[in-house]
């Protein structure tokens, strides 16, 4: 069979394709496994854009490892590898709970999304491997270890954002919050005023980011403010939210992406009717329901974390590329948003507050001299690349980004020594 991830930039066949249904089936194919010289690797979603989870060999699906173990005190949960963001957001509110803070996709699964740094927005708030506190992960000889609840065990901190290279995760226990809801104010914007008071708007907001529509002026900006309120007051009506959310952000919008694709000259125009199709909204909904979106239109995307104070540097620099160059047709807008620092070795944030700018392009479209100009720009910024998104780093490249990545190799030799659960994409990233 042909498994492809969601973007379709990545295609591979693997040998065998297993579906084990716990933790002690997941431990008795990685020891046969490992036994036999064959290399394993687990698949969440299919999200990320990069070969993280290509497998060649024999590929893991956890889709019987989901739903919520326990509810412990304080708020700690312990959640099956394999249960997608969406269903784990609904099953909290259940129990009164939430995750502290979301990206703006929801349908990965926990373990995909924390192994590659999936992240939301507020200078506050970390992405969701800082809401780790334990792992249960199955080592390159089929042992089971608990990572940050035995003594003697390796930190959360350096095992959080593994990228599948450490083990198959099969459980994590969360820091959850209470359930809460957010004031959503959704306006329009002029980039110049947009990147003049950036450290003003992100600081006055819990959680700020903006959209800018290249070969335009205009912005999109989304500002949301938590409320300890866990039924909210003014929700969007469904029927705006439809025709908002699925009728115009999906359906026409891929006509639209069509139509540039046929027409690259026709994008500027097509990007200016689309900043003029914005309205403000203003709403409050639970958390959950206004952190992720739905993406229908396929895209690929090149992420990059620079230091926080120079994002709006990063996002000029862009804009005065594609402005040099007229026959780049940009369609989709940029992204910007913002995190806390962090001390997870393999995050993007680790050390510093950090600026997510994410480019994108169509997924029919040519994007390779757009992307490699926006990795020029970041990079020379301190860039350090989004671990499941488009990027032409290499171990070499990253080794400098990276203040723990040596200890994070060693623990790689720790746990996996053999290199069960490599592949080519984290040969490439983190060495042999």
């Amino acid at each position: 069979m042909t498994w492809r991830n969601w973007s379709g930039t990545v295609h591979a066949q693997p040998a065998q394709v297993l579906t084990p249904r716990d933790t002690g089936e997941v431990a008795e194919v990685v020891a046969r496994a490992a036994a036999r010289g064959r290399q394993v690797t687990a698949v969440g979603a299919g999200h990320s854009f990069t070969p993280v989870a290509e497998a060649r060999d024999l590929q893991l699906r956890l889709d019987h490892l989901t739903g919520i173990v326990a509810v412990e005190p304080g708020g700690r949960v312990r959640v099956r590898a394999g249960t997608r963001l969406r269903g784990l957001s609904a099953a909290l509110a259940q129990h009164g709970l939430a995750l502290a803070n979301l990206g703006d996709i929801d349908v990965q699964t926990i373990a995909g999304a924390v192994a590659t740094g999936t992240h939301g927005t507020g200078a506050r708030f970390g992405g969701l491997a800082t809401q780790v506190v334990a792992m249960e992960v199955v080592r390159g000889d089929g042992s089971v270890v608990q990572i940050g609840s035995r003594p003697g065990s390796p930190p959360v901190t350096a095992a959080a954002v593994g990228l599948g290279a450490l083990g198959v995760v099969t459980e994590l226990t969360l820091q959850c919050v209470p359930a809460y809801t957010l004031h959503a104010v959704e306006d329009t914007a002029s980039l110049p005023d947009v990147l003049e008071g950036l450290a003003e708007r992100v600081a006055a907001h819990d959680h700020y980011e903006f959209y800018w529509f290249p070969h335009t002026d205009g912005c999109l900006t989304k500002t949301n403010t938590r409320v300890a309120a866990q039924v909210p007051e003014r929700p969007l009506p469904s029927w705006r939210r439809f025709a908002e959310d699925e009728v115009l952000t999906n359906g026409v919008y891929a006509v639209v992406n069509e139509l540039g694709r046929l027409r690259p000259r026709w994008v500027p125009g097509l990007n200016r009717l689309s900043v003029r199709a914005l309205s403000r909204r203003e709403y409050d909904d639970l958390a959950p329901r206004v952190f992720a979106s739905s993406r229908r239109v396929r895209f690929v995307e090149s992420e990059y974390a620079v230091p926080a104070e120079a994002a709006a540097s990063v996002v000029q620099e862009l804009r005065d590329w594609v402005d040099r160059h007229e026959d780049v047709a940009v369609q989709f807008p940029v992204e910007v948003r913002f995190a806390a620092a962090d001390d997870v070795w393999l995050s993007t944030a680790y050390g510093r507050a950090s600026a997510y700018i994410a480019v994108h392009q169509f997924h029919c479209s040519p994007a390779r001299s757009y992307f490699r100009a926006f990795a020029d720009i970041a990079r020379a910024h301190g860039g350090r690349p989004h671990w499941g998104k488009l990027h032409g780093e290499s171990a070499a490249t990253l080794a400098a980004s990276y203040p723990r990545m040596a200890d994070f190799r060693r623990l790689r030799d720790e746990l996996d020594p053999g290199r069960v659960f490599a592949n080519r994409y984290l040969t490439r990233v983190l060495g042999p």
